[in-house]
């Protein structure tokens, strides 16, 4: 296989877990609605968990690139690396898409769920995933040191989304 054809099978198979993640945040806003009175307040205080939450994984993010996630990570899986221009744009792109849906979020438009839910999901997978690695690697894996704070942000955003919505149908 060729070079290009390697990146792209390792970025396919790297990023899989998201691609799940992705699909369990359509069906959690497929089937959650903000159904809890005063509606705006909730949205607006979910509003600034998320804000706040997006920061965190800006910290996270910048962690993992000083230290080498994109290279570290695909090799664990026995993959080629991913190229650094992929690993910024790809985190970029989502913490645009977050920062714009937090933005949005007090409208209460549908499509601001898909990345809300994926954001929580996401950092709920890095409380697991990045302690995992590093027992794995018998020692620090890039993105360790952030994954802490970004889990705790995550559990607690994840609580109150859940606590902010319910199950069913507007």
């Amino acid at each position: 296989m060729d070079s290009m054809g390697e990146v792209l099978r390792s970025i396919l198979i790297g990023t899989f877990g998201l691609s799940v993640a992705f699909v369990a945040a359509c069906v959690l806003t497929a089937t959650r609605r903000f159904g809890v009175i005063p509606e705006q307040s909730r949205r607006r205080r979910v509003q600034r968990g998320f804000r706040f939450a997006v920061l965190v994984q800006g910290v996270h993010f910048l962690e993992e690139l000083a230290t080498g996630f994109h290279l570290r990570f695909p090799e664990f899986l026995g993959l080629a690396p991913w190229p650094t221009g992929f690993f910024v744009v790809f985190n970029l792109a989502w913490i645009g898409i977050w920062l714009v849906a937090s933005v949005a979020l007090p409208s209460g438009a549908r499509w601001v769920f898909v990345p809300l839910w994926f954001f929580i999901l996401g950092m709920v997978i890095n409380l697991i995933a990045h302690p995992l690695l590093a027992v794995r690697a018998g020692g620090y894996f890039p993105g360790l040191f952030t994954a802490l704070p970004v889990g705790i942000v995550g559990v607690t955003l994840l609580a109150l989304v859940v606590r902010s919505t319910r199950v069913g149908t507007p």
